[in-house]
Formats: structure tokens, C-alpha cells, sequence
């Protein structure tokens, strides 16, 4: 885990010193869970960082990471004798992948993300997965606004629906 973190760091790295034609953008995400993980979790909230290296026109590709977390839903029991509330445990996961994004227009876009999850959590039987996220959204010169389906599957599947906001530099 330790070397993909790494990996991933050093390619950001050599991408900021050596980057002529491209873009940094930072931003969050919210979104409703589904499949799996929709009865443990009440929203998918996270902060995203990328960097974009124009490749051809209206086309440009590069590497994405930040953290996401699906936060626990709280279950009250009351059996009529007992009354208890508990909640079980977020679940978070830093993504290290490649993104990719192509201009429509000037300001519509359809992109995505591919790579891997790493579990950052405490809770036991939960493990990274790989990770994939197609977006549609609108982009002027500093801004993007975008709806996107997130998935990272490994043994079941943590998703979500998300819409989301970037800021380029």
C-alpha cells in the first residue's frame, strides 16, 4: 500500500515540475449511496484534487486523488422492553487513479476516473477495491459543475451518486 501511495505521489510530483500545457483542480463531491453500502450509509461526502495535462484538442488526461467517506447511518431498536440507538462505522478511501475528460462543447464535458481505492477506515472486513467514476457535467475557465456515478468494488460494492464542484487553477 505503502509503494502505490508512493507511486502515485511521485507521478503527481514529476507531473507539477514538468506540466507546460495543463491544469490543477481542487473541489468536493456529495452524493446518495447505492447498491451495497445504501442501508449502512446515509451520504457519500469527499474532497477531490486532480491534475490534467492537455493531450489533443478538447482532450486532456491525468491523475486524480483525495477522500472519500460513505458516514453511518444511526438504527434506533425498541423491542417494546429495550430502546437503544447504534451506529455502526464511516468508511473511507483514498483514491489513487487516472481521470480522464473530454470537452463536448466549450462548456459541456464527459470524463471519468479509473484506478484504485485504498481503505483508510477502522472497521474490520473492509478492504480497497477498484475504483471507477463516469461524470457528465459543465466547465467554464475556473469552474466545473458535474453529476458522476462512483463505484469501488472489491467483495460487494461501495457506491454512490454524487454531484460535485471543481475549482482550476
Amino acid at each position: 500500500m505503502k509503494r502505490i501511495i508512493l507511486s502515485a505521489i511521485a507521478v503527481m510530483a514529476f507531473g507539477f515540475a514538468n506540466a507546460q500545457d495543463g491544469h490543477f483542480k481542487v473541489g468536493a463531491h456529495v452524493g446518495l449511496p447505492l447498491g451495497d453500502i445504501k442501508d449502512a450509509s446515509s451520504v457519500n461526502l469527499g474532497i477531490d484534487a486532480a491534475y490534467l495535462w492537455d493531450v489533443a484538442d478538447k482532450f486532456s488526461a491525468g491523475v486524480t486523488t483525495g477522500y472519500t467517506t460513505y458516514l453511518a447511518k444511526t438504527y434506533t431498536y425498541d423491542d417494546g422492553f429495550v430502546s437503544f440507538e447504534t451506529k455502526g462505522d464511516d468508511v473511507g478511501f483514498i483514491p489513487v487513479a487516472g481521470t480522464a475528460q473530454y470537452s463536448i462543447s466549450d462548456n459541456l464535458f464527459v470524463g471519468g476516473d479509473l484506478g484504485y481505492a485504498i481503505y483508510v477506515g477502522s472497521g474490520e472486513g473492509v478492504d480497497g477495491g477498484f475504483l471507477y467514476q463516469p461524470k457528465f457535467g459543465y466547465q467554464n475557465e475556473k469552474i466545473e459543475l458535474y453529476a458522476a456515478y462512483k463505484g469501488i468494488s472489491n467483495d460487494g460494492t461501495f457506491s454512490s451518486i454524487n454531484l460535485g464542484f471543481n475549482y482550476k487553477f
